[in-house]
């Protein structure tokens, strides 16, 4: 551990697996304390429990959060100041993927869709950047993705969502940037989670195939992107997105 995020508090959304777990795992290990929200109790509550003992005693918790509920991030909030007294740091990173084509989606997908990737973020900066300014600051990573920069067909209530949240982002950054409040969006390529692992393997292998670095990502590779721009050393970055796709969007 080399403390680099030493003194924040984060709350993550969606920490109980995949890129959310790789992140509380990570910020953990570098100083903070960790409130992980997610729909998946028993999953969450095992990776909180189980940070305390590979992190060398990192502290972490875990409480449910429904990001699609306003109350329930008012809920996650105050569980956070409670128990660790602040919030500084938000991880905006629940979210879902539905095929879909523009005549061939439904509207209960579109909508599920949206309400947890587009209103989902939001709704975590709403309620979030009030503590953050009580604070004296704070930093937020929305989790969008390379399809929030680049289309495909047959995602579209994806894309809609995650083009959203890249510059929903830049907006908030804006309106906060002289305030103390830091807001960035991270935009992964193909990772190997839960989620990709159940994927058809000819739709993987595609997607692989338009990475130039050869591989999928691992789940720790945004959450040390992440770490960064969460980190004091990124004191003068804000309204920024990084990319971390092994090189897909860079042809």
């Amino acid at each position: 551990m080399t403390g680099r995020l030493e003194g924040k508090v984060v709350l993550i959304s969606g920490g109980a697996s995949g890129i959310g777990e790789a992140h509380a795992r990570v910020f953990a290990a570098e100083g903070a304390k960790v409130l992980i929200g997610d729909i998946q109790e028993k999953m969450g509550k095992d990776v909180a429990d189980s940070i305390g003992i590979t992190n060398s005693g990192g502290q972490a918790a875990f409480t449910a959060l429904d990001v699609s509920n306003e109350a329930s991030w008012n809920d996650a909030v105050k569980k956070a100041v409670n128990l660790y007294g602040k919030l500084t740091t938000l991880i905006n990173n629940a979210g879902i993927g539905m095929a879909g084509g523009v005549t061939t989606e439904s509207q209960a997908s579109w909508d599920k869709t949206i309400s947890v990737n587009q209103m989902g973020v939001w709704y975590g900066m709403k309620t979030v950047i009030p503590e953050m300014l009580k604070a004296g600051g704070g930093a937020i990573v929305n989790v969008s993705s390379v399809y929030g920069i680049i289309g495909s067909p047959g995602m579209l209530s994806y894309h809609a969502s995650k083009g959203a949240v890249r510059l929903m982002s830049k907006a908030a950054a804006l309106e906060y940037a002289t305030q103390g409040v830091r807001i960035n969006s991270i935009h992964p390529g193909i990772i190997a989670t839960p989620l990709a692992k159940s994927m058809p393997q000819a739709f993987l292998d595609d997607l692989v195939s338009k990475t130039p670095i050869g591989r999928l990502g691992k789940p720790e590779d945004i959450a040390r992107g992440s770490l960064y721009l969460c980190s004091d050393e990124a004191s003068f970055v804000t309204g920024a997105e990084l990319v971390v796709d092994g090189g897909w969007t860079a042809q």
